[in-house]
């Protein structure tokens, strides 16, 4: 019997690495997209032949009832959210709509309608905002820090509370960075790798940075997707914390993305204080031992495998013309 799948979201690159998976696995895979991004299914690529996409306002608790009637899947990740986090203190109301309000109106479509289907939530290691020990895991106390990461925690909760009070197979997944070569390039790590990429190529000759002390848990997007699949396969909807477990900082990711082309970063690197957060001291790194404990869950792909994959897709993607030069980004 074929599974169907429901996925929000699925145009970033978790919806990616997600839909690809569902798919080997035999998948019936629908992504719900909003009608004013239908044209942001070209980010799939070659799977946009083999999911079904289906255009509906998450804000809409009807239209996603009757999604959820008609389709009646088997399971729904719900990953939709803002992909930059800064970028929610610009719009704090709609972030918590987009991120609290989606959630929610699945889980009520799935209550009204007395369905079995197995909900996941992407819950973010931002949830725990200004930590005073590391590592975390899933008894560490939340303290969000910026709107992202409440609206986050509250989706976080209504997933606990429908779970408990209505018995729905909802569970979430705090997931810690997980990189990829479709992230953007307002994230630290693809800004590194193109910058370098463009920079062997002779196409841009610096990059500003801020604190190259700061460090991160980065793990890979393939993997972690394999770890909400397998979240949704137990007999028991549980919490999980999906990291790798290891820090590493940023002076860290420009060594190993230079060193993949055999470049000198500190001939090309310059330090700009408009880069520096205020957040860089906490150590946001995850305990996932309950994932793998539990889930036999654990990441495949090596941080300096990861990084170099990223810089030598972008240095094809540069030859090729298919995308701009690295240039100085903004704060």
């Amino acid at each position: 019997m074929i599974r169907t799948a429901l996925i929000t979201g699925i145009t970033g690159q978790d919806g990616y690495y997600l839909s690809r998976l569902l798919l080997e696995k035999g998948y019936r895979v629908i992504g719900l997209v909003a009608p004013q991004r239908r044209n942001n299914i070209v980010k799939l690529g070659n799977l946009i032949e083999q999911i079904e996409i289906y255009p509906v306002a998450l804000t809409d608790a009807v239209a996603l009832l009757e999604v959820v009637e008609q389709f009646r899947p088997d399971e729904i990740y719900n990953l939709a959210a803002p992909s930059f986090v800064p970028d929610s203190w610009n719009d704090p109301l709609g972030t918590l709509d987009l991120i609290t309000g989606s959630a929610t109106r699945l889980l009520a479509a799935i209550h009204q309608l007395g369905l079995t289907t197995r909900v996941f939530e992407a819950s973010s290691s931002e949830m725990f905002g200004q930590v005073d020990h590391a590592p975390q895991d899933e008894n560490t106390p939340f303290r969000p820090m910026n709107p992202y990461a409440a609206a986050k925690l509250h989706a976080h909760w209504m997933m606990v509370h429908h779970r408990q009070r209505y018995g729905l197979f909802a569970c979430s997944g705090i997931l810690y960075n997980h990189e990829s070569p479709l992230r953007l390039p307002n994230f630290v790590t693809r800004k590194v790798s193109l910058a370098a990429a463009s920079i062997k190529l002779g196409l841009s000759d610096r990059l500003e940075m801020g604190n190259l002390q700061a460090k991160r848990d980065w793990g890979y997007a393939g993997d972690y997707v394999e770890a909400i699949w397998r979240m949704l396969q137990t007999n028991t909807p549980e919490d999980y914390v999906i990291g790798t477990g290891q820090l590493h900082s940023v002076q860290n990711l420009v060594e190993t993305a230079f060193g993949c082309l055999d470049l000198d970063w500190t001939r090309y690197v310059s330090i700009d204080s408009k880069f520096i957060r205020s957040d860089e001291h906490f150590q946001l790194v995850a305990n996932p031992a309950k994932a793998k404990r539990d889930l036999g869950w654990q990441p495949q792909m090596t941080f300096a495998k990861l990084i170099e994959e990223m810089v030598l897709t972008d240095l094809d993607r540069l030859r090729s013309g298919l995308i701009a030069p690295a240039v100085p980004q903004q704060p």
